[in-house]
């Protein structure tokens, strides 16, 4: 298994390994007004560029990286992963640098890079190294969520997502669930994460407090809309006034892009103690002293997943949802619907 800063994109509850490939084309320092525009003539003349470091070498990489960071970066997602993306003599690699909650005050930022992901080949470069000062890298902790990265002289604060005062509304928590914190997503949604203890269910709720895209009305039910940009899938719930996570498209998670999903985006700045720890030993009993708090393998090397949504292929595959929603008379019955997907 690779290690934990490494994103896993296995599809099971077992602990599990594997590399993701979220990334963007280029971070902007900041929002600025209006849309960034990022053209082809650009795109092509990254293409063509010829490479100035050895690929190779994880060191030379992370240099490049990081010489192109501003002076301060916004770490959206909240397992912590600040990605990226760049191409190499016409190949395209991806990758992050990830300040994990376990080990980022001892003074550890992990980096990742590897080829992209695609349906045809393999990868052909992946590599990783948990840098500290032995390897020229100090991260100091400036407060809870904000440390300060230093290579050979220069120093990159990184600012990680401050969502202690995010809640859902009474009205979006079920009866009998557990809020266990905000989710903010690689692919810009934010989401609330339930546990039900009686059911034992995970539930992701849509917080539309943020808005992120629009909606399409789904051709499978009159209660599922479709992202037009993520293309996740919710269904507007029977009891009360909330959408819930249905769907997520097979496709995206085949080659682990920005919308595959946010099993691998947990809240774990924002997990109170065992909370989450117990909700998945209570679904999963088998891993009773394997797991921390946090879900991680007791070498770090992997994570239990909370993937209740299924992967849909068409619309046509959305239809489930109504008809188990048709034949539940309470709620009991009803929400185990929307948690098929989750792995075991």
């Amino acid at each position: 298994m690779p290690p934990t800063s490494l994103s896993r994109g296995c599809r099971s509850m077992r602990l599990c390994a594997g590399l993701m490939i979220f990334a963007t084309l280029f971070v902007p320092p900041a929002l600025a007004a209006g849309a960034s525009v990022r053209t082809n003539e650009a795109y092509i003349d990254d293409v063509l560029r010829q490479p100035d470091f050895d690929i190779h070498s994880i060191d030379e990489v992370f240099d490049h990286v990081f010489s192109t960071l501003a002076d301060e970066v916004k770490v959206y997602p909240t397992e912590n992963y600040f990605y990226f993306k760049f191409l190499h003599g016409g190949v395209p690699y991806a990758g992050n640098f990830r300040l994990d909650i376990a080990d980022r005050d001892q003074g550890v930022i992990h980096f990742a890079y590897f080829t992209e992901n695609n349906p045809f080949t393999e990868q052909q470069i992946s590599d990783h190294r948990a840098y500290t000062t032995e390897f020229g890298v100090s991260v100091e902790r400036k407060d809870a969520l904000t440390y300060a990265i230093t290579r050979q002289g220069r120093t990159v604060t990184f600012r990680l997502n401050d969502l202690r005062h995010v809640k859902p509304t009474a009205g979006q928590i079920g009866t009998g669930e557990t809020y266990l914190g905000p989710v903010f997503d690689e692919s810009g949604v934010q989401m609330f994460l339930m546990w039900n203890p009686a059911l034992k269910l995970f539930l992701y709720v849509l917080d539309e407090s943020l808005p992120t895209e629009e909606y399409f009305q789904s051709s499978a039910s009159s209660r599922i809309r479709i992202g037009l940009r993520t293309s996740f899938a919710y269904y507007r719930d029977r009891y009360r006034e909330r959408w819930i996570l249905a769907g997520v498209r097979a496709a995206e998670t085949e080659v682990n892009s920005y919308f595959d999903g946010p099993f691998d985006q947990l809240p774990d700045n924002f997990i109170e103690g065992d909370t989450l720890r117990d909700a998945l030993l209570a679904m999963s009993p088998d891993v009773e002293g394997k797991i921390d708090r946090l879900g991680n393998s007791e070498d770090l090397t992997g994570r239990m997943l909370v993937d209740p949504y299924i992967l849909y292929e068409t619309e046509d595959d959305l239809q489930q949802f109504d008809q188990c929603a048709a034949a539940a008379l309470d709620e009991r019955a009803y929400y185990p619907c929307f948690a098929t997907g989750q792995t075991k």
